[in-house]
């Protein structure tokens, strides 16, 4: 398992990293995901695709808020992961972000689970 760091970004509000593991990749994001932030979360999401990672694990624990822009970044990525054949992956998700996924009904589009090891352990796309 290679568990070296791939990529960080920041800004004030939010801190993305990646790394890999195992044939996915795992992208951390860390505070508030908005129109603000997004592209510190859109760019590591779309390199990762650009390196053949099919299946992509989104570690959501320490994500504190996520607006409609968050979520148009994840649902693009969703798209090309899919189109590729594989998947996202969505893990930990604290209860505020949880319910912005359940008001928009985006949660019946994702692959969910409650741990981030839960999510890693799920051999599927």
């Amino acid at each position: 398992m290679d568990r070296g760091t791939v990529g960080s970004a920041q800004s004030g509000r939010l801190l993305v990293e990646v790394r890999e593991e195992g044939p996915s990749a795992v992208v951390t994001p860390a505070g508030e995901l908005d129109h603000h932030t997004a592209d510190l979360l859109r760019e590591p999401l779309e390199s990762c695709l650009a390196k053949g990672f099919k299946r992509l694990v989104i570690d959501c624990s320490g994500l504190e808020f996520c607006d409609s822009t968050g979520l148009n970044v994840l649902l693009g990525a969703r798209l090309k992961a899919d189109a590729a054949g594989g998947g996202v992956h969505l893990a930990g998700m604290q209860p505020v972000v949880a319910r912005v996924f359940e008001i928009t009904g985006a949660e019946a589009v994702f692959t969910l689970h409650d741990s981030l090891e839960a999510a890693l352990a799920d051999g599927s796309g």
